[in-house]
């Protein structure tokens, strides 16, 4: 004899929320833009109650709209997933593009950290032997080249 297993811990829309780290409202608007993969559970009351599985594909919801994903990209993705095998190739091809636009952002990034970095060592230098007074001043006469 089989006996089925306790039955999987269901979440309220705050608490799945929380979990995710979304606010409710943002939550349904996920549901509303068909991102989840499958229908939301309700109770006899109509109250949202998610699944670790809806837990789990909203979390890698989030950190694709975190990583910059167009939200009609992730509506085709998500729509993807809930046709289930045999698309992988378009998931793979969705995903390449999306990691090699998430690469140049990092790439720009890494730039924009040197600059500021060669910065915070001038500034650094010049306040720590008291020569920070009219580094970048506009307004004031030089002889030679500013530091900005």
């Amino acid at each position: 004899m089989t006996t089925a297993g306790p039955p999987e811990e269901t979440l309220s829309i705050g608490e799945a929320a929380a979990r995710i780290g979304l606010s409710v409202h943002t939550l349904r608007f996920y549901e509303r833009e068909g991102l989840l993969v499958g229908p939301v559970e309700r109770t006899a009351g109509g109250r949202r109650r998610y699944t670790t599985v809806d837990i789990d594909w909203l979390s890698i919801c989030v950190k694709l709209r975190e990583s910059g994903m167009p939200l009609t990209e992730l509506r085709r993705f998500a729509e993807l997933v809930r046709q289930g095998p045999g698309n992988e190739a378009g998931r793979l091809q969705l995903l390449d593009a999306h990691q090699r636009r998430v690469e140049a952002q990092i790439a720009a990034l890494e730039e924009c950290r040197s600059v500021i970095a060669g910065k915070v060592r001038v500034y650094a230098e010049h306040v720590a032997h008291g020569r920070a007074r009219g580094l970048w001043d506009p307004t004031a006469k030089h002889d030679g080249p500013r530091e900005a």
